[in-house]
Order: C-alpha cells, then structure tokens, then sequence
C-alpha cells in the first residue's frame, strides 16, 4: 500500500479556531501527509475568525460553546446528517479521531458500523483537569471513560512511551506508536535572545527571567507556578517571572505573582524571542502528553524546571537539560530553581545540552512515523476483511 491509497478522515475537537500545540501538531502532519499524496478531510468546530488558516479541506461541524468561563473553546453536537453525507461521499478508509469529545466518539462508532480502520490520538491528559476545579473526586470514572475511548480503536498514536505505560495500566491493550513532536529550529534558537526585548519589559539584565509560557487557564499549573514564586521572594531569590500567553486566567495569576513581566501573546518569530529571552523555563503542568513549550525552549537552549510527569519525562533528561520535580512539590521546584539562579554556569550548560537534544526532533521524520502507523493499521483492517 502506498501513501496515495489512504483517504483519512481527521476529526478535531479545535483544528484552527483556537491556537494550541495540539492542532498545531495536527496542521503540520496534515501538511505533511498531503506532500505524500494522502486524501485527507478534516472534519471540526469553526469560527467566523480563527486563530490561523487551515491545512487541508476543512468542513465545519456543527458546535456550541463550552460554559464555565471557557467560551473561546466549542463542543462538536456529534455528526448530523450534512456531515454524514459528506463523510460518505469522501469515502474514508482511515479514520482519526484526536479527541474523546462527543465528535471522537460519534466518528469512532461510525468507522466501527461501515468497517473502516481507525486510529486516535493522545494530546492530553484530560482526566486530570477535574482537579483544578474542585472536581478531583471524577479523576477515576474519567479514567474509565478514557480507557474505553482508546479500547475502541485500532491504533493509539501517543507522544511517548509514558502514555502508552498509562494506557495499560488503565486496562488499555490497544497498541500503540510513539509519535512525536517536533520543532522549528529556526524560530527556536539561541540566537533569538534579546536583551533589549527583556528591557523593555522591566526586566533587568541581571535578574534571571523565570518563564511561563502556554495559555493562561489553571489546568496549565498556575496555582503551583504561584505559590513556588512566593516561595522564591519568601526565600530572598532573585529573581522575575515572565509570562508569555494569555487566557481567561491571566487577571488572577497577574494577582498571585504582582512583581511578573506580562508579555501577552506571541507568535512567529516574536515567540522564539520571548522563550529564547527567558533564563529558565518553568513548566508545572500535568495536562500535557507532550510538552511542546518545554521542547521549544529546550530548542532556544532554556534550561527547564519541570513537573515529574508525562509531558516532561522522556524529554527532559534530568540533571542534565533541566530538573525534574514531583508534579505539586512546591519546596522542591524553589530548590531546582534556586539551584539554577545561584549557578549561573549550570545553568548555561543545562540549555545547551537541552538545545543539543532538541536537535533531534524533526517535524518530517516525526510525521513519518505516523503516516507508517496509517499505513499499517489499513494494511491490517483489509487483510482482516479478506
């Protein structure tokens, strides 16, 4: 089978109408797999103004917007009979669902009814959010629903082995294929440092920029990243956090760390300056299968301060591109920081090692990877059949 017989159907919760490293990876392998000569239709929620234009032929589902303060994200209503028809009339021979939302399940029940292989992705650990609003009494019942999400499918693509281990203990037996992430080595560069960007912020040459970067919404760790900065002034470190993003969260977080250099959102170019301009990259979340914002800060030689869990492990080698802390261990992230900010040498040596390592992660064999995961999944679906 060559690349040019798979005719995918990607389903996507948000594939452009909100910016996330999720549908970021995903545009990039759509991107990718139409270079191969792959049929590919991507079936999400839009909006009249989104973030950034799509890759590939998108058709719009249906969808309402999330309550609770979370209006800038929308939940697919499920496939009517418009999206049916046009989803039959493509004719798919591989489905990918890349969210456990109503849309994932809806598609995942179709390509089980019409015979069609299918293949999930994991972007994020969604059955830890709960805990973040005071709902960390679900975290079990969302297990289950997880592991039943994923046992549907043919194929898990997850973005390190952590997750498939997380899978099988959830009772998962569904195989799975790393795919990974990669990065644009030319945004995220050492080089794009920029003092005089820092300046204009507030931020000295002499205090060490301690970095956030993400979306500012409270699942991303906030409340840790907050108590660790009172931590530090409690303890007399020097030092000035930079916060790179924006979110429904940014006014409290703005309350919790008042002496903090808000950059707003960045894009392009500007971001690799912004993360490249930070002295240590400071990541809490546990949200993530994959930490893309830890990987382009490894790229722009940042060392990091990460939480001990999947976004972080298998990518940060610990003590040697940054320090790995237990996930809501406030003493310790202040003692890897601290750490960091008194020795300016380490500090240096772990981003360059992170920068070293970042170079390995290639958008094109990345992508690669999982277009061999399509193939194969299909190959197998018709060899069943027959």
């Amino acid at each position: 089978m060559q690349p040019s017989d798979l005719r995918l159907a990607l389903f996507s919760g948000n594939y452009n109408y909100t910016r996330d490293g999720a549908n970021q990876a995903l545009n990039l392998l759509v991107g990718h797999l139409l270079s191969r000569g792959v049929k590919v239709r991507v079936y999400s929620p839009t909006v009249a103004n989104p973030a950034f234009a799509p890759t590939g032929d998108l058709v719009d589902v249906p969808s309402l917007s999330l309550p609770g303060g979370r209006g800038e994200y929308r939940l697919a209503r499920g496939l009517p009979a418009r999206v049916r028809a046009d989803l039959a009339a493509f004719a798919p021979n591989l489905i990918h669902v890349a969210a456990p939302d109503i849309l994932g399940h809806r598609a995942v029940s179709y390509a089980h009814r019409n015979g069609i292989a299918r293949v999930a992705s994991l972007h994020t650990r969604f059955e830890t959010y709960p805990r973040y609003y005071g709902l960390g009494f679900i975290e079990p019942l969302a297990e289950r629903m997880l592991a039943r999400f994923y046992g549907r499918v043919d194929r898990v693509l997850v973005p390190g082995p952590l997750l498939g281990e997380i899978l099988r203990d959830w009772g998962v037996d569904t195989p799975t294929t790393v795919w990974s992430r990669g990065v644009n080595h030319d945004r995220f560069s050492p080089a794009r440092r920029d003092l005089a960007w820092r300046r204009s912020l507030g931020v000295a040459d002499d205090e060490v920029a301690i970095g956030f970067l993400g979306r500012l919404v409270k699942e991303k760790g906030l409340d840790i990243f907050a108590d660790v900065a009172a931590e530090l002034r409690r303890r007399g470190v020097k030092h000035r956090v930079l916060v790179i993003g924006e979110g429904p969260a940014r006014d409290w977080f703005a309350a919790q760390v008042p002496d903090a250099a808000f950059a707003g959102f960045q894009s392009g170019d500007d971001l690799g300056r912004a993360v490249a301009s930070m002295d240590v990259f400071f990541n809490p979340s546990v949200t993530e299968t994959f930490g893309n914002v830890t990987l382009e800060a490894m790229a722009a030689g940042v060392p990091v301060v990460a939480a001990r869990a999947s976004g972080a492990v298998g990518l940060v080698d610990d003590g040697l591109t940054g320090l790995l802390v237990g996930p809501r261990d406030v003493p310790g992230y202040a003692d890897a920081i601290g750490a960091l900010v008194a020795d300016t040498t380490r500090r240096i040596a772990m981003g360059q090692q992170g920068s070293v390592k970042a170079a390995g992660y290639r958008w094109e064999s990345i992508n690669d990877v999982a277009l061999g995961a399509y193939l194969d999944v299909v190959q197998r679906r018709s060899q069943q059949s027959t």
